[in-house]
């Protein structure tokens, strides 16, 4: 699904991303783990296009064809999902027409707000949002929590190809957690999405079922394996 080449990455004359060669599978779950400042957030961006990223070296493959001189909304309607670490709020874009046009934009359908509602009545039951939330604006005045799961919602809505969760698991309690995890499961055995889920800890891996685990520290991929590397690091430290 994806190849990365020999990528390196910079920002601002800076070298964040020193050299990555790495390959999701498709219909797989990937967790990239690493501590704070190793680059896997500047990863994710890059992956999406994000125009403060500069590809020094290197290639990104989608489906076997480079995907560098695309634009963002070009990556999009190829299949790429990225759920944001930190979501903006956007005031005055009411959450069910946004929601609607993004699914017709994807679909090519023109379903009518009666006929979507419906639609997405069942995606929100799976995240326990409920259905009043449909008339705020998008992320206005929502706390952290509600802010990721409101990402996944966009995800359950457009089913992409790849989705790329940053760090969705940080500010969500417990239970918010099982919900998401819930959900991400569903969808990815459902459609046979491809999946990279960035993260710092081990909590979201006893929910998520993980193919594949890739630890990156400055910039490099320093190890991989299976879903016991990340209990390893999780007794041992990235340190180690």
């Amino acid at each position: 699904m994806l190849t990365i080449k020999d990528l390196e990455v910079s920002t601002q004359d800076k070298k964040i991303i020193k050299g990555i060669d790495l390959q999701l599978e498709s219909g797989k779950i990937h967790v990239l783990m690493g501590p704070n400042g190793s680059g896997k957030s500047t990863l994710a961006n890059t992956l999406m296009g994000h125009p403060g990223f500069s590809v020094d070296k290197g290639d990104i493959l989608f489906e076997n064809d480079s995907i560098l001189d695309l634009e963002p909304f070009e990556r999009s309607q190829k299949g790429i999902f990225l759920s944001f670490q930190y979501p903006a709020e956007i005031p005055g874009v009411n959450i069910s027409s946004y929601l609607r046009m993004i699914y017709n934009k994807k679909s090519g359908e023109n379903l009518s707000p009666v006929k979507f509602r419906a639609l997405l009545k069942e995606k929100m039951a799976l995240l326990d949002i409920d259905e009043s939330v449909l008339d705020r604006y998008l992320n206005e005045g929502f706390s952290g929590g509600e802010k990721k799961r409101m990402e996944v919602l966009q995800l359950l809505v457009l089913e992409p190809k790849l989705a790329i969760l940053d760090e969705t698991d940080s500010g969500l309690d417990i239970d918010a957690i099982k919900i998401v995890s819930s959900a991400v499961n569903n969808i990815q055995k459902d459609s046979d999405m491809t999946i990279l889920l960035i993260t710092h800890y081990t909590r979201i891996l006893e929910y998520i079922n993980a193919d594949k685990v890739f630890v990156m520290q400055d910039g490099k991929i320093t190890k991989s394996g299976g879903k016991i590397l990340a209990h390893e690091l999780e007794e041992s430290g990235y340190t180690s």
